[in-house]
């Protein structure tokens, strides 16, 4: 993923997407006995800031944008990104990107929650709160009715599953 993200940056673009795989979506460690198979299978797989380093190393993160696709564990992998952009001497108030973090989702459609509804809509609002003081160029939410359609409602379905998810937030 570093060596395509490099080749991106070098051909002119000025965004990244970052997808991450399965066990890290569900908040587990690579050596977990329930991510044998998965590690690495569809996304990149993050246990810690030493992946994270290694994701971005050689990469400019003050001048890019980047959008993460997670949601359960989304306020640990955002924290291992500021502390990267950090230690790259960046002033991270002006980090730009998106962050999925759209966790109602998750239990509508994909079955990707960790924790209980309560406590992950209140990590959920947390992000909001923590960037808009920390990282006010950050976007704190992709809300997203695709997975909800994937799953088997009907467009007006969707729609609405969508909206009342973004009102829930």
């Amino acid at each position: 993923a570093n060596a395509r993200f490099r080749d991106l940056i070098a051909q002119g673009n000025a965004g990244l997407s970052v997808a991450f795989d399965l066990p890290t979506q569900m908040g587990y460690d690579s050596d977990h006995p329930i991510a044998r198979g998965e590690v690495g299978r569809v996304g990149v797989a993050i246990d810690s800031i030493d992946d994270m380093r290694l994701l971005f190393a050689d990469i400019p993160l003050g001048e890019i944008s980047t959008s993460m696709t997670i949601n359960s564990p989304a306020a640990v992998l955002l924290l291992l990104y500021q502390l990267v952009a950090e230690e790259q001497g960046i002033d991270v108030s002006r980090l730009e990107g998106t962050i999925q973090n759209d966790i109602l989702k998750e239990y509508i459609a994909r079955g990707t929650y960790i924790f209980p509804p309560a406590a992950s809509m209140r990590l959920t609002t947390d992000v909001f709160r923590y960037c808009k003081d920390e990282l006010p160029r950050w976007n704190t939410i992709s809300i997203s009715g695709y997975h909800i359609g994937e799953a088997g409602a009907t467009p007006a379905q969707e729609l609405a599953f969508t909206i009342a998810d973004a009102i829930a937030y």
